[in-house]
C-alpha cells in the first residue's frame, strides 16, 4: 500500500471519553446524501477507542504547510494533551476538534463502526463541512509525507 499516494488528515474526537487525535490517510467520502464519509482506524490505538466511546469526531485535511503536524499526531508515546499543543484548534459541531488553517474541516457523528481485520471502519454522517484556504494538500507517498507538483505539459 506504501505506492498508494493518500491525502493526509488528522482525525480527532473530544467529548465524555476524552480528547485524542491521529493522523490517517484511510478517509474517503461515501455519500452525498446523506453526507458520509468512512475513516479506518487501527483497532489498537487510543483514538479508536475513544473515538468510539464519544460518537463524534472530525477529519481536518492538511495542507502541505502541516507536515510538521501531521508528524507531530503521528508519534507514539506523547500525551493528548502534547499532541493538541500544536495547532490551532476550535470545537465544532458536537464538539468535534476543528483544526484552523485545514484545507477542509469536517464535524462527522458515528453512524457505523466495523471492525475489519486489525481496523476499525468507521462510517460518519457530515454534521458541517468548511473549506480552508486554496493551498496544496499533503499527501504520504512511499512512506513519506509529499507534495504536488503541477506537470510541466510543454
Amino acid at each position: 500500500m506504501s505506492r498508494v499516494a493518500g491525502a493526509v488528515h488528522v482525525v480527532a474526537t473530544d467529548g465524555p471519553a476524552g480528547r485524542a487525535g491521529l493522523t490517517a490517510t484511510a478517509v474517503t467520502s461515501v455519500s452525498d446524501s446523506p453526507p458520509s464519509l468512512i475513516v479506518c482506524l487501527n483497532a489498537t490505538s487510543r483514538t479508536a477507542g475513544i473515538l468510539k466511546a464519544n460518537g463524534i469526531f472530525s477529519v481536518n485535511t492538511l495542507a502541505a504547510a502541516h507536515v510538521a503536524l501531521a508528524r507531530h499526531f503521528s508519534r507514539s508515546g506523547l500525551s493528548m494533551d502534547e499532541r493538541f499543543a500544536q495547532g490551532a484548534w476550535q470545537a465544532g459541531a458536537g464538539g468535534a476538534p476543528l483544526l484552523a488553517g485545514a484545507l477542509a474541516r469536517f464535524a462527522v457523528k458515528v453512524v457505523d463502526l466495523r471492525q475489519v481485520g486489525s481496523h476499525h471502519v468507521v462510517v460518519g454522517e457530515v454534521l458541517s463541512a468548511e473549506a480552508g484556504a486554496d493551498a496544496e494538500p499533503l499527501v504520504y507517498h512511499r512512506r513519506d509525507y509529499r507534495v504536488l507538483h503541477d506537470r510541466d505539459h510543454a
